[in-house]
C-alpha cells in the first residue's frame, strides 16, 4: 500500500469512498464537478487531495490544507478533512498510514499543529484518532451561512 498525492484519474475512486453511508450516503458529486473542484484545490499553494492505493485500487483518501498564519509568529498549521477508508479495508492500517503521511508533510512544512474535526456521531472514528495520539482540544463550531 502506498499513500500519494491524488491525480484527476483517482477521482472516481475517491467519490466511491465518499458514497459510504457514514459519509455522504450515496450523494456524491459528478466526476465533472469533482474535477472542477480538484482544479480549484490546485490553485491554492498547499491544498491537496491524497489517496491510499493498494494493488492499483484507491482504498483511502484525505485532503490536507497547510496554511501560514499571522499569529504563532507566522508558523504554519494544517487542517485534515474528508478522511475515508474503504469499509472492507478498515482496521488494516490504511487510516494510520494516511495520518502518518499527513503528519510528515506537516513536520516538513514547519506546522505547529495538524487539526481535524469529526462528526459527533462517528464514535469509531473518534476512537481511531484518540489511538493515533490526537488530543481533543477545544470545541468545533459551525454555522450555516
Amino acid at each position: 500500500m502506498i499513500v500519494r498525492e491524488a491525480t484527476a484519474e483517482d477521482l472516481r475512486g475517491v467519490l466511491a469512498l465518499y458514497a459510504q453511508p457514514e459519509l455522504d450516503d450515496g450523494e456524491v458529486l459528478s466526476v465533472e464537478e469533482a474535477e472542477s473542484i480538484y482544479d480549484c484545490m490546485h490553485a491554492y499553494p498547499h491544498y491537496r487531495l491524497y489517496v491510499a492505493e493498494r494493488q492499483g485500487r484507491v482504498v483511502g483518501t484525505f485532503t490536507l490544507l497547510i496554511k501560514r498564519n499571522l499569529s504563532h509568529l507566522g508558523a504554519a498549521s494544517a487542517v485534515v478533512e474528508s478522511v475515508a477508508v474503504e469499509p472492507s479495508e478498515q482496521g488494516k492500517g490504511i487510516g494510520r498510514a494516511m495520518m502518518a503521511f499527513a503528519r510528515e508533510l506537516c513536520r516538513k512544512a514547519g506546522c505547529y499543529k495538524m487539526a481535524l474535526s469529526s462528526n459527533l456521531r462517528r464514535g469509531r472514528a473518534h476512537e481511531f484518532y484518540d489511538g493515533l495520539g490526537f488530543e481533543r482540544h477545544g470545541y468545533s463550531f459551525q454555522v450555516s451561512p
